[in-house]
C-alpha cells in the first residue's frame, strides 16, 4: 500500500492483506480487515499475533471515507465512493458496490450482497444472507431478520431480498425470506411478513399491500 495515495489516521489498524483505494480517507480508531471467526480461531490456535498472521484482509475502493470507530472484517470488498457513518460494523464475505452509504451504527452481519447507489441510514440491522440490489434506500432503525424460528428449530437462515429501487421506511421490520419487489415501498413502522410485489406499498402491522401513489412510481434518486 502506498500511503501517499490515501489518508489514514494513526490510531487505526489494518490487518491481513487489506487494500485501500486511491484518495480514500480512514478516520480515527477504524479497524480494517479484522479476522473473521474461523481465521481468528486459527490465529489463537497457533499462538500468533494478528499482525504476524497472513490472511485475506478487506478491500476499500477509491475515493471512499470510513468514519471513526468503524470495523470492517476480512473478505469484505467495497466499490468506489463508499462512505460510512461512525461505529459501523461490516462482517466477512460482504460485497458492496459503488456509491454506497452505510450510516452510523449500522450492523451488517456478513454474507451480504449490496449493489450500486444504495443508502442505508443509521442504526439499521442487516443479518446474514441478504441481497440488496441497486438504488435501494433503507431508512433509520429498520430491522431485517433471517431466522423464522429463533433457537427453537433448525432453519436455513435466509434474509430478505430487496429488489432494485425498493424503499424501506424508518423502523420497518422485514421478516425472513420476504422479497421486496422492484420500486416497492415499505412504510415506516411496517411489519412485512410476506412478499411485496413490484411498485406496491406495504403499510401497517402486519403490513397490507396497497397501490403505490402514481407520483411515487419512479426509482430512488440516490
Amino acid at each position: 500500500m502506498n500511503s501517499t495515495e490515501f489518508k489514514i489516521h494513526n490510531s487505526s489498524k489494518i490487518y491481513g492483506t487489506s487494500v485501500i483505494g486511491k484518495d480514500t480517507v480512514i478516520m480515527e480508531n477504524v479497524i480494517l480487515g479484522y479476522p473473521e471467526h474461523r481465521i481468528l480461531m486459527e490465529i489463537l490456535k497457533q499462538n500468533k499475533e494478528i499482525e504476524n498472521f497472513d490472511f485475506p484482509g478487506c478491500t476499500i475502493g477509491p475515493n471512499s471515507m470510513v468514519r471513526a470507530g468503524s470495523t470492517i472484517f476480512s473478505n469484505v470488498k467495497t466499490g468506489k465512493n463508499f462512505k460510512t457513518g461512525h461505529n459501523v460494523m461490516i462482517r466477512e464475505n460482504t460485497e458492496i458496490g459503488n456509491n454506497v452509504l452505510i450510516g452510523t451504527n449500522v450492523i451488517i452481519d456478513g454474507n451480504v450482497k449490496i449493489g450500486n447507489n444504495v443508502s442505508i441510514q443509521g442504526n439499521v440491522y442487516i443479518p446474514t444472507n441478504v441481497v440488496i440490489e441497486d438504488n435501494v434506500f433503507i431508512g433509520p432503525c429498520a430491522v431485517l431478520a433471517n431466522d423464522k424460528y429463533p433457537i427453537r428449530k433448525k432453519y436455513e437462515l435466509k434474509g430478505p431480498f430487496l429488489r432494485k429501487g425498493a424503499s424501506i421506511g424508518a423502523n420497518a421490520t422485514l421478516l425472513p425470506d420476504v422479497e421486496i419487489g422492484e420500486g416497492a415501498m415499505v412504510a415506516g413502522g411496517a411489519l412485512v411478513t410476506k412478499n411485496v410485489p413490484a411498485w406496491k406499498l406495504a403499510i401497517g402491522v402486519p403490513a397490507r399491500i396497497q397501490e403505490l401513489p402514481k407520483d411515487l412510481k419512479e426509482l430512488n434518486l440516490i
